[in-house]
């Protein structure tokens, strides 16, 4: 029997044991849901999934997006999947009624797309854009944006995208390049190239809407002078607008997503004979990058799940396989003729699969978590609870990207591990899954971005506020803890002082008013807190599954057991790494030393260019490779 690709059980555990995502329908915008219509939606999601999207994960794998110079071809069974996706509502299912969503809550959205994650993440890709540039254009576009391009996305009809790299700049959205000159008749004619532009360019539906950061002349500097703005393939009337597929990219995974390099007023004529892409500017002028993080960080957290649902699917497969394959026979068995047994029997197996499990489960409670918030946020009953929702969202946005894009592809590696030579062959799932989630940690703001984020920005925001009610929120599900008692109290203890080590620490780094010194320990701080924050997202489930028995239970407080005694503890060397303040990465040495082993010669020194008299050569240097 196929694993299945999320567990059913455990996503009913966190919606409704944990998080009383039904107590969100006593409130205006969800009032015309319930228990049933929550189960219904993500029943739905995980029949698609299931039957629509899983088949042919291997298909759009082997068989990636082809440009024939007019234009760009994938598999049927993308488009067909994607059509069937579209006819059940499920794109717009967390969308206002009024541009035809259900309104259902963000945290039962985000249930259902980790289902589709799971299925094919490269085909569910295009929707998540989709939703994530209809989401933006609802909070920062005019009603008459809203109604012309939100709409068809929520029918499944236009996918959207965001188009913010450039060749030059990469994640350096201060050095883009693109321009958008304004025209009488209120347009803008945008001219530039954009990079790694996923769902760029294909015939999956009537119409692609860019959301493109572009600068209009003689606007301020850098990051303050960007725009955005709205540049459809295809315009209201029908012509095709001045965007040119230059190229596509291809990728270790992901492959069925396409990824494009765009033109923007390569020579096509506009109306009027006019070179240069039709753009419609949303909201004021240079306002455009805090615009475009709204899709951001929705996108960024949708990574999350991403990468969640990848290592999970990951985990249920090395599960089956360590329940059904057999070798080996267990420690102290004398006699060789005696049957071999599952290979799950073997301690090292479980601990592998063990520590999987507190990876995924942990990773997708966090997920959820994070839509819980938005719903609060959106929909709290007063001002002061749906700032705390807004701002602790903010402080675990990086954590909600980063934490489950590394250790989640951890988990995808252990599998792999179970499976054993099996795991690196393309004959099992397993191994197309690591590849997939291996681009996770770049996708939407690499491990290193979301580091100088947390460190940088969120965790001092508002005079360090951010931290401060995060502290505030994990110290009260420790007071529960502690107030249970048993093993519970434990696991607190030890929540509480590692939280506590963390704000210690954040002040040491930060009292030193060194920039360079806090940028050079921004990825092990965000680690470290990431840990942190799980350790308390499983200190929560084990509070949840208390005084419950059965198989469900029982494994949350193993897993609860493992993160607490075997990767919380990984934590204490990196704060201490943080607290001593080390100055190894933040140098900038004039020269550095090069010891090659090669022809015979056991050390020889080069130094580096840049220095007058330098030594090495850049054949020299490549050859230390």
């Amino acid at each position: 029997m196929r694993a299945q690709l999320i567990s059913r059980a455990d996503l009913d555990f966190l919606l409704h044991d944990w998080l009383r995502v039904v107590e969100l329908c006593d409130r205006e915008r969800y009032a015309e849901h319930d228990r049933d219509t929550i189960d219904a939606v993500v029943d739905l999601a995980a029949q698609v999934a299931t039957e629509h999207f899983a088949p042919h994960r291997k298909v759009s794998d082997t068989r990636e997006p082809e440009f024939d110079g007019e234009r760009v071809t994938l598999p049927d069974e993308v488009r067909a999947a994607l059509k069937v996706l579209g006819d059940t509502g499920i794109v717009g299912a967390g969308l206002d009624e009024r541009v035809g969503g259900m309104q259902l809550p963000a945290v039962v959205v985000q249930a259902c797309f980790v289902w589709l994650h799971a299925g094919n993440v490269a085909t569910a890709a295009y929707p998540m854009l989709t939703v994530a540039a209809a989401n933006l254009l609802l909070t920062h576009g005019s009603s008459e944006q809203v109604q012309t391009w939100v709409r068809p996305m929520v029918e499944g009809r236009y996918f959207g995208t965001m188009c913010l790299s450039e060749p030059q700049a990469g994640s350096s959205l201060a050095d883009v390049t693109a321009r958008a000159e304004p025209r009488d008749d209120g347009t803008h004619r945008i001219t530039g190239t954009k990079m790694w532009i996923s769902g760029g360019e294909h015939e999956l539906g009537e119409n692609i809407v860019h959301l493109v950061l572009a600068k209009i002349p003689g606007g301020p500097a850098g990051v303050k002078g960007i725009s955005l703005f709205v540049v459809p393939r295809v315009l209201e009337n029908g012509e095709r607008n001045d965007i040119a597929l230059a190229g596509l990219n291809h990728k270790m995974g992901y492959r069925g997503t396409v990824n494009t390099v765009l033109n923007f007023g390569e020579g096509r004529a506009t109306p009027g004979g006019e070179a240069g892409a039709v753009g419609y500017l949303v909201g004021e002028p240079h306002t455009g990058l805090a615009q475009m993080f709204h899709m951001m960080n929705e996108a960024r957290v949708g990574v999350g799940a991403g990468a969640t649902a990848l290592g999970y699917a990951g985990y249920l497969l090395a599960l089956d396989h360590a329940r059904t394959r057999t070798q080996g026979r267990p420690a102290g068995a004398k006699d060789p003729a005696s049957p071999q047994v599952p290979i799950v029997a073997h301690t090292d197996v479980r601990r592998m699969l063990l520590a999987s499990k507190s990876y995924v489960e942990g990773a997708l409670a966090l997920n959820l978590y994070c839509g819980r918030l938005l719903d609060e946020e959106r929909t709290a009953g007063t001002d002061a609870e749906r700032r705390r929702a807004h701002l602790l969202l903010e402080v675990l946005t990086p954590v909600a990207k980063s934490w489950p894009s590394q250790w989640c592809l951890h988990a995808n590696d252990l599998a792999i591990q179970i499976h054993g030579g099996y795991g690196y062959t393309r004959d099992h799932d397993v191994e197309q899954l690591y590849r997939d989630n291996r681009l996770n940690p770049i996708h939407e703001g690499t491990h290193g971005i979301q580091g100088l984020d947390l460190l940088g920005r969120k965790v001092v925001m508002q005079g360090g506020a951010g931290l401060t009610l995060l502290r505030e929120t994990i110290g009260q599900t420790v007071e529960r803890g502690r107030a249970v008692g048993g093993e519970l109290a434990v696991h607190a203890d030890a929540v509480a002082a590692a939280v506590d080590r963390v704000v210690e620490v954040t002040g040491i780094v930060h009292g030193q008013d060194d920039p360079a010194l806090a940028v050079a320990h921004s990825s092990v701080y965000l680690e470290a807190v990431g840990h942190v924050v799980l350790a308390w997202i499983w200190l929560e489930q084990a509070l949840a599954a208390e005084g419950r028995d059965g198989d469900l239970y029982e494994g949350k407080r193993a897993a609860a057991r493992y993160f607490v005694r075997h990767e919380l503890p990984r934590t204490g060397p990196q704060l201490d790494l943080l607290a001593s303040l080390d100055r190894t990465t933040a140098r900038r040495p004039r020269r550095l030393a090069l010891t090659l082993l090669s022809r015979g010669t056991p050390g020889r020194t080069l130094r580096w260019p840049g220095r007058r008299g330098a030594a090495a050569t850049p054949s020299a240097c490549g050859s230390a490779g």
